[in-house]
């Protein structure tokens, strides 16, 4: 009988290229033009990535805003290679390990108020799916099942799950895939240049947006509503600060009307505004919070939900040994994701590195301000140790200056920027110096000068 599938000339000659482009179907990647001058990283340390040619590029966006400690820390690495070696994988249905309830019950220490446990995922996708579905089967357990609506935000994003791109607000991230969850509705945006341009921090303008969240409620009913869901700050979109009290008309809206209140803060968790949570910067108390990436400095995939006590206890209903929620993952709460989640937050302790980006917000504003007036600048929003640089687009097409920005970034100025749309985003990890915040700023006023 022959093979399946027969080797072929091609097939053998591919086989033996380790470094065949071809293979890799890049996530979130214009995947044609990558391959034809690819961006290739083979090391990272401290506050930079390494060529294969040995060239150090400055990390301007902390990975993918997760390396929030850098790259390579030592703790880190160290507490990996030794937990792989101790105990490379537990399952999570029905057994633990102690790595995992240590990390949990730090997160829970770090969070606001009584969000007191936390359910392991292993990504901000599954984190924010995670939420939902607690939402619904909290629901369903207090017998108000007929609470299914959820509302998300335009402009918001919660990962590529089926839950998270229906309460999601990006156009692409849902207008190929078909149907997606019934009953969701969006509350408006929150930005706007007109009223917002050039905001060092939370603009002014714009908490009265959190009242269109009445105008929902009146279409469908409270009764008929599980959850709002809403990113602090709105980050892969743009940066989007909130608002100066919009996150607490928010919170004032949902307890009106019995609504449970998520805070997406994958992006903006451990350390990113200046806080453990957003939720502490704002005084804002949700009813759980998603996280992931920079929980274990995004060495290892790990992400999660804290939900407040009286969620949880909602749930530890009936016979003991029946399963309270039908939910989890094969690697939730991992253990080489644990060890390298409790060193992270050694270091962040230990470094101050909350403490520090609060004290270094106004530095990085102001040097991040100081773009202001370049060719083709149209905006500059600020935040905690985050940035966005909107720029003008070009006749011939949507997105193309900011695209060449972040080609010409890495190939000719050796720094690495985010682009969404025409937005330059900026997010280093907490340990940027203010030299190294001088050269990023420098770095960024030669690529936005290249661009024009």
């Amino acid at each position: 009988m022959s093979p399946a599938h027969p080797a072929t000339a091609d097939n053998l000659a591919r086989s033996l290229a380790p470094n065949d482009l071809d293979a890799w179907w890049l996530p979130f990647t214009a995947n044609r033009n990558f391959k034809k001058n690819p961006r290739m990283i083979a090391g990272a340390e401290g506050m930079h990535y390494i060529t294969p040619e040995g060239k150090k590029i400055l990390d301007g966006v902390a990975g993918l805003w997760c390396c929030n400690a850098g790259h390579g820390r030592k703790p880190i690495v160290e507490a990996i290679q030794k937990q792989a070696a101790e105990l490379d994988y537990s399952p999570a249905f029905q057994f633990g390990h102690p790595k995992a309830f240590q990390l949990a019950s730090r997160i829970a220490a770090l969070a606001p108020g009584d969000l007191d446990h936390v359910f392991f995922a292993n990504s901000g996708s599954e984190a924010v799916d995670t939420a939902l579905k607690i939402a619904l089967a909290y629901w369903n357990i207090k017998g108000e099942g007929q609470r299914t609506r959820l509302i998300g935000r335009e402009r918001g994003y919660h990962g590529v799950g089926f839950g998270g791109i229906s309460v999601g607000g990006i156009v692409n991230n849902r207008k190929f895939f078909g149907s997606l969850l019934a009953g969701v509705d969006h509350l408006p945006h929150t930005y706007n240049r007109e009223h917002q341009a050039f905001s060092k921090g939370e603009p002014e303008w714009g908490a009265h947006l959190a009242d269109d969240l009445e105008r929902i409620v009146t279409l469908h009913d409270a009764s008929t509503i599980a959850a709002v869901i809403v990113e602090p700050m709105a980050g892969s979109t743009g940066v989007l600060p909130p608002p100066k009290g919009y996150l607490k008309r928010l919170r004032e809206i949902c307890d009106k009307y019995g609504i449970l209140l998520i805070f997406d803060e994958v992006i903006s968790g451990f350390g990113r505004l200046g806080y453990a949570f957003a939720a502490e910067r704002y005084g804002v108390q949700p009813d759980m919070i998603t996280f992931a990436k920079a929980v274990n400095s995004g060495t290892v995939p790990m992400g999660g939900v804290i939900a407040r006590k009286g969620i949880y206890d909602a749930f530890m209903k009936g016979p003991d040994h029946v399963i309270e929620l039908f939910h989890g993952y094969t690697y939730s709460g991992h253990p080489l994701a644990a060890a390298a989640g409790l060193a992270t937050l050694d270091l962040y302790r230990d470094e101050n590195l909350f403490e520090k980006t609060r004290a270094r917000e106004d530095k990085w504003a102001d040097a991040i301000m100081s773009l202001k007036g370049l060719p083709n600048v149209l905006d500059i929003r600020t935040l905690g140790l985050v940035a966005a640089i909107d720029l003008a687009s070009i006749p011939d097409g949507f997105g193309k200056r900011a695209f060449a920005a972040m080609d010409k970034g890495f190939h000719d100025h050796n720094l690495m920027i985010r682009i969404t749309g025409e937005t330059l985003a900026v997010t280093p990890p907490l340990i940027i110096t203010d030299n190294e915040i001088d050269e990023l700023v420098s770095k960024l006023a030669a690529i936005i000068k290249s661009v024009a």
